[in-house]
């Protein structure tokens, strides 16, 4: 039997990908191409609403992390996250520009990298309500694994800045 490797998968958009209704449709039509690619969605969080970080102008995020597994080491894993991402459209352009989709490795099974093509955990994740509060409703008892701080003092130190709701959906 492979050993698998339990890690978290921060999903966003606020452009629809071509093909797709709503930004929404496109995000789960990508969580069944990481499950057909290897990477498998156990569970999500529920869907969020965030304003861009930092402000701006362009359409506010749809977020929600999803608890995964898979038998890939960390860079096969981003490599996934990655190919995924083109398929749906994702260009990568200007830092924080709008997108159709947004996948981030955000831990994986707690390992530490920090290597200039993977960094986990994430190196943002901290600072990002989109993240914190979607990963809290799978796994409330999370710490991180570089700092050891609890997700809950994490949200807590939070800029009040960040808009974030529960999506209407």
């Amino acid at each position: 039997m492979t050993a698998t490797t339990r890690l978290f998968i921060g999903l966003g958009a606020n452009l629809t990908p071509d093909g797709f209704a709503t930004p929404q449709a496109g995000c789960e039509a990508a969580m069944v191409m990481l499950g057909d690619l290897g990477v498998d969605v156990i569970r999500m969080s529920r869907w969020y609403e965030s304003a861009p970080v930092p402000p701006s102008d362009q359409p506010w995020y749809l977020n929600a992390v999803a608890e995964a597994t898979t038998s890939f080491d960390a860079a096969e894993t981003l490599a996934v996250l990655h190919q995924v991402e083109a398929h749906f459209g994702r260009v990568r352009s200007v830092r924080n520009a709008a997108r159709v989709l947004d996948l981030d490795l955000l831990d994986f099974g707690g390992e530490i990298h920090h290597q200039t093509a993977l960094t986990v955990p994430h190196p943002r994740m901290h600072e990002r309500a989109f993240v914190l509060v979607p990963l809290r409703d799978l796994v409330a008892d999370w710490t991180h694994p570089q700092t050891g701080q609890s997700l809950h003092a994490l949200i807590d130190r939070l800029p009040a800045d960040q808009l974030i709701r529960p999506a209407q959906n």
